[in-house]
């Protein structure tokens, strides 16, 4: 491979970097050997502070401490109902600590959803960011007889309540710190006491068909896959990474808050959702961990100031940008970067590409990674162009994050890499169905062992549920979910999902749905990139008076199906798509039709918007 790149500074550490066998003994470690090194940082009323690794643990101790004096006691639920934050963190560490089992909630689920995590789980405390998170806890605590006490992290707002079962996160630290005076050690007890089989966490997959399932990792599980994906992806103490992903999911949990906990690196949390380009600008991490929605909204912020840019500037870019790409070709090819080419991609990175980088926050990322989604290959390109590497990894809730990875030193745009030295993935030989087994996978579903049972195939292989390929290399493609595989009324297979990740390319397109099984043509649902589209309204003096009527303009459906008319060129008669129609509701992660992480469900919407799909296929 080229040394465009410091391949040293980039290849994964196959050393164990942390001693212990549970979770929260990995932690106490980490506390005792990095003591005042620092490990969180958050921004409070503009300012970052930070916490150091002793400063973590004496928060942790304390709110284990408080638990216990509330009667916690080992194999209990506690669950988290709150954004990224660092108190996420310390609430998580803490129950593990005192022998519990955490949960998370996501922070956008509607009460209903709240009542069923909590009852499923059998959670008996329940901590809660602010006011909004506890309005949810008490429309439902009566029909929740387990629930004992709800902590709340932030009390703004919250001054004057009085309620016996509710108390804010600093008074059970302070509850905390009189247990632990007059019980010293009482917490480390409870953590020596954690088996590496007892059950550390639940994470509850989304529910796009059905209820969520609560998918149950042991400490040992868990353990072993964090010090699994240090063979994976480099990870140093001195590297400064972002967290703003949920925590209740996978990829944030393992990814961010264990793998940063097993290696030290510095986690720098987001003061909220809107606010991520701007922080990353600011953080500028060194290791930057996103869903394929992020990668793709960096790019069409790009690709929209461009626009706004002078001919010289667009022109100067272009050739950075094409510069960019001839190396990346050879980068993917294997093939050795000629001097005179790296000459000019160093003055590709002066004029042009450098400033690309800073206007992201990548500009002193050692390399990206995405996965939880499907993503572009022309996006994984684009990125390496500009001189960062992109590694796609992929996994699920029940195999604990991470089951494959792209290796560093062979990149390839469109696959998933091979499988992770951890465990092993092989396609079924019927269904080219991707299987996973090892000690990473699940311990199965909380009260469901039916559905655990599904899971699995008689030799204890996962059934991912993901149709892909493999090649001669090792190196695993998925081409679909098997249940959203198309076969047309003319018995075509299509690929859905191939042909939607084209479309989200575009920087004027978030999320599309394809439909056409069993129809005479494709069709595709879009959901527009509002910011994008309303910046080419007002400067194309587009009349538009909301969001609907944005939608319905003529020139926004021209500007659509310019995209679809470019994206149909480069695929089969059979394969294009002859119709679309645009959402015309705003969605966010609170509406039934997103997921948590932003993406349209794909038999919800399917179900929802059938009247319009119709009218599609009957010339309406």
């Amino acid at each position: 491979m080229s040394k465009l790149w410091d391949l040293n500074h980039i290849q994964p550490n196959t050393e164990s970097v942390l001693a212990g066998e549970t979770l929260s003994a990995m932690f106490w470690n980490a506390v005792e050997e990095r003591g005042s090194q620092t490990w969180l940082r958050q921004k409070v009323l503009g300012v970052w502070q930070s916490w150091d690794w002793t400063q973590a643990g004496e928060a942790v101790r304390e709110v284990a401490g408080g638990l216990i004096s509330l009667g916690f006691m080992p194999g209990e639920t506690a669950s988290i109902l709150s954004n990224t934050v660092i108190d996420w963190v310390i609430a998580d560490l803490a129950v593990l600590s005192c022998g519990g089992v955490s949960n998370g909630i996501y922070p956008t689920d509607a009460p209903s959803q709240v009542h069923y995590l909590c009852e499923d789980s059998r959670t008996r405390v329940l901590f809660v960011e602010d006011d909004e998170q506890l309005d949810k806890a008490l429309e439902v605590r009566e029909s929740l007889p387990l629930l004992s006490k709800i902590i709340v992290f932030d009390m703004k707002g919250l001054r004057d309540l009085s309620d016996p079962g509710v108390m804010s996160l600093d008074a059970l630290r302070e509850a905390g710190r009189a247990y632990n005076a007059q019980h010293e050690g009482a917490v480390r007890a409870r953590s020596d006491a954690c088996r590496p089989e007892d059950l550390a966490i639940l994470v509850y997959t989304s529910g796009t068909t059905g209820k969520p399932k609560g998918a149950m990792h042991t400490h040992a599980g868990l353990v072993y896959t964090v010090r699994g994906y240090n063979t994976l992806l480099s990870r140093e103490a001195q590297d400064e990474c972002m967290c703003f992903l949920p925590l209740c999911h996978i990829a944030e949990r393992m990814g961010g808050e264990y793998f940063s906990l097993y290696t030290g690196a510095r986690l720098n949390f987001v003061e909220n959702p809107d606010t991520v380009p701007e922080n990353v600008r600011e953080i500028a991490p060194t290791v930057f961990t996103a869903v394929p929605r992020v990668w793709e909204k960096f790019y069409s912020g790009v690709m929209i100031s461009l626009k706004e840019g002078t001919r010289l500037q667009q022109a100067i870019y272009g050739w950075g940008i094409g510069v960019g790409h001839r190396i990346a070709e050879r980068v993917i090819a294997g093939q050795p970067v000629p001097a005179g080419l790296k000459a000019q991609f160093t003055v590709a990175r002066w004029l042009a590409l450098n400033n690309v980088r800073k206007l992201i926050g990548i500009h002193r990322a050692r390399f990206l990674v995405t996965g939880a989604a499907p993503i572009s290959p022309d996006l994984v390109k684009w990125y390496l162009a500009l001189g960062v590497p992109m590694l796609e990894v992929w996994g699920m809730t029940e195999t604990c994050g991470a089951s494959t990875g792209m290796p560093i030193g062979q990149i390839k745009p469109g696959s998933i890499g091979p499988a992770a030295q951890f465990n092993e993935v092989r396609l079924d030989p019927q269904t080219n169905e991707i299987q996973v087994r090892g000690p990473n996978v699940f311990a199965g579903y909380l009260n469901q062992p039916e559905k655990t049972a599904e899971a699995f195939d008689a030799d204890g292989w996962l059934r991912t549920g993901d149709v892909g390929t493999v090649d001669g290399d090792g190196f695993f493609r998925i081409t679909d979910r098997m249940k959203d595989i198309i076969i047309t009324a003319g018995g075509k297979n299509v690929t859905p999902s191939e042909l939607e990740n084209e479309l989200k390319f575009s920087p004027y397109i978030t999320d599309a749905v394809v439909i056409g099984d069993q129809r005479p043509y494709l069709t595709v649902i879009i959901m527009i990139d509002q910011e994008n589209v309303e910046k080419y309204a007002q400067d194309n003096d587009v009349p538009f008076s909301n969001y609907a009527s944005l939608t319905r303009a003529p020139e926004i459906q021209e500007l659509i199906q310019g995209v679809i008319d470019a994206l149909n060129k480069k695929f089969a008669r059979v394969e294009q798509i002859k119709k679309f129609f645009l959402l015309d509701t705003q969605l966010t992660a609170e509406d039934e039709e997103l997921t948590p992480t932003m993406k349209l469900k794909r038999k919800l919407v399917q179900v929802k918007y059938a009247e319009r799909i119709e009218g599609m296929y009957s010339g309406g």
